[in-house]
């Protein structure tokens, strides 16, 4: 069980932010059920709605120990007092509700500034994501992202062999979102953003698949896997994109 008093800071605030950001491995699902299950009592009353809470309030939160531990822990790769560069997990994304943000800031929440993301991997993307540890750093580094000044490289595990072992791609992309369609073509089209993409081959495997070092220019949504197959070199496992395509249209998930 857990004890809560509502300082000023909240007086006047919704329960369930005040929950979240106090009690730390809390997630929204947990929260939710425990609601439902009226295991919440503010001022000796149960609760099951996300309502208006004030200052000096008493929250009891009935909630096992073991349910509140971090199920992934911070694989930290690099970090000094500007700077944390983390390995992000498989199906976690970067922001939103129970985040890769959101572990971050429970981890570091007795700091003034809690790490903020500079950049983004898709849920499904392992690799390193870096976060600024102060205001300045954060400034800074979006400023370089924003220049492309710094670098972000991707591996590729995919069907097929490009002939060419290095090339810089261009095409144009379009994500219908009604759709949730992408569409790729080779010259401009009304509506199109034109995409950047660079890769080199790094292995060739006997299975008639290669291990493809990527760089972008742009950063359109889905701008990788989706020139990739148009290219004609499909990303293995990815189940968004038929496996064969060689098409310039390509379904997406909402």
């Amino acid at each position: 069980m857990k004890t809560l008093i509502v300082n000023h800071k909240y007086d006047g605030k919704k329960l369930n932010p005040f929950l979240l950001e106090n009690i730390p491995n809390l997630s929204s699902n947990l929260l939710y059920k425990t609601l439902r299950k009226k295991d919440i009592k503010v001022n000796g009353k149960r609760v099951n709605q996300n309502i208006t809470i004030h200052e000096k309030d008493e929250i009891l939160v009935y909630i096992a120990d073991n349910l509140l531990e971090s199920k992934i822990n911070l694989d930290i790769f690099y970090e000094d007092d500007n700077i944390l560069l983390l390995n992000k997990p498989y199906n976690l994304e970067v922001t939103g509700v129970d985040s890769l943000t959101t572990l971050v800031h429970k981890t570091y929440q007795d700091f003034s500034f809690k790490p903020m993301p500079c950049h983004r991997l898709d849920r499904n993307t392992t690799g390193l994501v870096l976060f600024a540890k102060n205001e300045t750093s954060l400034s800074i580094l979006l400023d370089k992202f924003k220049k492309h000044e710094i670098e972000k490289h991707y591996l590729a595990l995919v069907y097929g062999i490009p002939k060419e072992d290095f090339k810089r791609c261009e095409a144009y992309l379009f994500k219908d979102t009604k759709k949730s369609m992408v569409y790729i073509a080779d010259s401009f089209k009304k509506g199109y953003q034109k995409i950047v993409t660079t890769y080199r081959v790094l292995e060739k495997y006997d299975n008639h698949s290669s291990l493809l070092d990527i760089a972008i220019e742009t950063g359109k949504t889905h701008q990788i896997r989706a020139h990739l197959a148009y290219l004609g070199y499909p990303i293995i496992g990815d189940r968004k994109v038929p496996v064969k395509i060689k098409s310039i249209k390509i379904t997406t998930s909402t």
